[in-house]
Parts: structure tokens; sequence; C-alpha cells
């Protein structure tokens, strides 16, 4: 028995010995930065979500690791963490991953020493000698209070000496991880994960020409870093489209955000493609996206686009229900840019949601702004309709000259028969042409007009006037409505 006892005592001392060297190694913190990097990939999406793909070179030992990975996004959502060994796809597992976003200031500090000790150390204002004094940190809530002695301060009454940061305290968002290597040697290993903060949006410029039938359309990405880290030469790409996200919202963007702005002007346009039910933009090379900055990079130019400009009036369905009379004299009529999206008409290519800024050259050769309006995602082939503002010199006035009630004496059971004047008067050197739309309510019918109507729906008719230069156009129409 003794003889067993003899040989299994050594067995055991080397057990306990290899078992407490792995639990050193476990505890021994292995520090990844962007000193590891080779490279990172972000994928953008319209709703404040970023994909992000970070892969670095490490040595670890075998065997369980504690690995802090730095740099990562402060927005980073933990559950959507995925850490593999790209070189070694079978020798790398994650056993448990902490997100230590709690960063390293002088009001963190003191509120993690909250019932421990710290120094004090007071500066004689007239000799400058420096006195040390131990002190209980009681609460830094709202301000600090000290137990110094028998005595109890608030406020700092002088500069505060820590023996140590506290953990889970960093001074940049860490992603710390227990993994089990089954190698020592170099690998390649990828974090990808998704982020708040991240977020691009589509700006378009486009131009007029004298004669206003053509447009110079240029499109820009502009992109927003309010994540709390830096994407250094990143592969960048930028998802349109509606992409379903489930679970709570993500967190508000950060104070300070915009505080730098980049323009990328010599970038060529992105390279485009169809995913899924989306479109992918790729910029064909890498950029910087640092963090608390605003960049712009170009997206498309297309040239000598045909465009037409619109007048339009809009009506009211309550104008047929009741006896009105004057409704209204030098009412506003729209302007509208319309333009297709076609290769046909210059363009043809899709259009993420942003807003279409439209400028033009006045007398002087000097570009000025006459409007803006925002798109939603526009495919090729489309239609793009843009309303600019309300004409100057094109207006109009409209009143109803009869209203007769024909039948019914309760609800669902009206028949109302109404006539109405359009005047339309424009100012300008040029004839125009204005759309008026009317919407009518219940089952209707025009009785009577002095220019042919067009059926927009099942709930609107509509008239192209033609106005000459200086000159008034009169629209005349009785209608008829049952509801």
């Amino acid at each position: 028995m003794r003889r067993i006892l003899v040989v299994f005592v050594p067995i055991l001392v080397g057990l306990l010995f290899f078992l407490s060297g792995q639990a050193g190694a476990a505890d021994k913190e292995q520090i990844s930065t962007l000193a590891d990097q080779q490279e990172v990939a972000v994928t953008i999406y319209n709703e404040n979500l970023a994909l992000v793909k970070d892969k670095r070179v490490l040595r670890l030992p075998a065997g369980d690791n504690t690995l802090a990975f730095r740099e990562v996004s402060a927005r980073l959502r933990p559950e959507t963490a995925l850490m593999r060994s790209v070189s070694h796809p079978r020798a790398l597992s994650v056993i448990e991953q902490n997100f230590d976003f709690d960063l390293l200031t002088p009001g963190k500090m003191l509120e993690k020493y909250v019932g421990r000790q710290v120094k004090v150390v007071r500066t004689h204002p007239t000799t400058g000698e420096e006195t040390l004094e131990e002190a209980v940190v009681l609460s830094a809530n709202e301000g600090v209070v000290l137990r110094m002695g028998d005595r109890i301060e608030t406020g700092v009454p002088g500069r505060l000496i820590f023996p140590d940061v506290p953990e889970n305290l960093r001074d940049r968002p860490t992603l710390v991880m227990l993994l089990q290597s089954a190698t020592d040697q170099e690998q390649q290993v990828e974090l990808s994960y998704l982020t708040g903060g991240l977020a691009w949006k589509a700006d378009y410029v486009a131009e007029l020409s004298p004669d206003e039938k053509q447009i110079t359309i240029n499109g820009w990405v502009t992109l927003t870093n309010t994540s709390g880290t830096t994407y250094k030469r990143a592969t960048l790409q930028l998802m349109a489209g509606d992409v379903q996200q489930v679970g709570p919202a993500m967190l508000m963007s950060r104070k300070g955000m915009f505080q730098d702005m980049a323009m990328e002007a010599e970038a060529p346009a992105m390279r485009e493609e169809s995913l899924f039910e989306y479109h992918l933009y790729t910029l064909e090379r890498p950029t910087t996206i640092r963090e608390n900055q605003t960049k712009q990079v170009a997206m498309l130019e297309a040239d000598r686009v045909a465009a037409r400009k619109e007048y339009e009036l809009h009506g009211q369905q309550h104008y047929y229900q009741s006896r009105m009379g004057d409704l209204g004299d030098r009412i506003k009529v729209g302007v509208f840019l319309a333009f297709a999206n076609t290769e046909k008409d210059g363009l043809g290519k899709p259009l993420p949601m942003g807003v279409v800024r439209v400028y033009k050259k006045d007398s002087q050769g000097n570009v000025q702004f006459v409007g803006e309006d925002r798109i939603d995602h526009t495919p090729a082939n489309e239609e793009v309709r843009l309303r600019l503002g309300n004409a100057f010199d094109v207006t109009a006035k409209r009143k109803q000259t009869d209203f007769n009630k024909l039948a019914g004496f309760a609800r669902y059971n009206y028949h109302f028969e109404s006539a109405f004047e359009v005047e339309l008067k424009n100012a300008r050197d040029q004839e125009v042409v204005v759309k008026v739309v009317e919407p009518l309510p219940g089952d209707w019918e025009i009785v009577s007009e002095s220019d042919p109507h067009t059926k927009e729906s099942a709930s609107a008719a509509s008239w192209n006037i033609r106005i000459p230069a200086k000159g008034v156009s009169t629209l005349a129409y009785r209608a008829r409505v049952r509801y």
C-alpha cells in the first residue's frame, strides 16, 4: 500500500502543478490591440446598424486563455459577437465572453472606490510642501464624500491617489473572452459583431440646365461614426434597403457627434450589386472611418439626365360636401421636378433613399439653390418626382359657383352636385401647363367641364390647363357625388 502511495504522490503533485499552470495561463490576460489588426471590414446599414469584421494575428498559449480584445465598438451588441480562427478553424473555441464598456474616467474611478481606501495629497499654498493622508470614499454620487480620520469631508480636498485600476474599468471598449486554444502557433482570428453608432445616408446634388430640360446628378454617401472607435483602412460596404431587425431599440447616439468632417471628393463612384432583396455598394479602396467623424464619399455621377418641370394644384374632398363659396385667392401652385431613372434618359441606377438638392445657375453664372426633397429607395426604371417649392408667378383662384343637395337625408345616403371655377394666372414670359388635381369623395362623376379630365384614381380627377404667357385660363366643371 505504501508503495502505491509513493508512486501516486509524484503523479498527483505533477497534475496539481499542471493544473495550476493552466489556471495561471488563463488568469494572465492576453491583450490584443490595433497593432495586431491585419484588416477590418465594415458593412453599414440604413438603420444605425453595422457589421464589423476585425481580423488580427495572435499567438496564444495552448490551453485556456483570457483574451482582452481591445478597440472594439463601444456600441457593440455582445450577443452578436462571434470569434473564430481563420488560419486554424478547429483550434479555437470561446467558453465565455464579457463586454467591458465602462470606460476609465476620474468619476468612474471614484464610483468604483466607494467603500475603499485612497490617499489624499495636500499641497501647502505657501511652502509647496505635500502631505499624505488616507481616506475612505463614502460616496461619489453628486459629489465626493470622504472619511478622513475622525471627520467627514465633502469635495476633494487635494489630489487623490488610487492604488490600482478597478477591475472591468478600461480606457477603451474591450471584449474579454475566455478561450481554449489547441495550438500555441500564431493564428489569424476574426471577430465579427453587429454594432450601433455607425450610420449612412445618401445625399444628391442636381444642377438644372439653363433650359430646365436636363439635370446633372452627383450622389454622395455621408457616413457618421459615433461608435467609440476608429476603423483604420477599412473595407467599406453600404447596404441599401429596409433590413428587418428584431429586439430592443438601439442605444441613442453619444453626445459630441459630428466633431470632425472629412470629404473624399476624389473618390471614384462606388461599385453596386444586388444582394438578396437589397443593394450593396462597395468602395473600391480602403478608407479610414475615424471616431466622431462625418465622412462623405462619392457614390454616383450622371450627366444630361432628361428632366421636366411640372406645376400642380391640389383641391380638397370637403369642397364637395357643403356650400362653400370662395375657396381662396392667390392660391400657391406647387413646382415639381420629375425625371425617369432609366438608361435611356441618362441614369438607370438604383438610388438609395436620401435628400436631393437642386441648383441652377443665374444670369451671372452663379449657382443658386432652388429646392430639395427626400426620395425613398428607388430602383432603376422608376420615376423620381421632387417637390421643390411653390411658384411665384403662377397662382390660382378657386370658388364654388353652385351647390345642390339632390337626395339623401341620412349618413351614407347623400347625393350632392357642385360646380367650381379655378382661375389660373401666369405672370411668366412663357406658356405653362398646370395640372389641377381634385380628390372627390364616394361615387362621383363629372357632369360637365370646360376641359377634358383624366381619372387619376378611384378618388381623383385631373385636368391639364394651358396658361398663355402673361395670361389667364379658367377651368370650369360640375361634379356629382354620392356617399
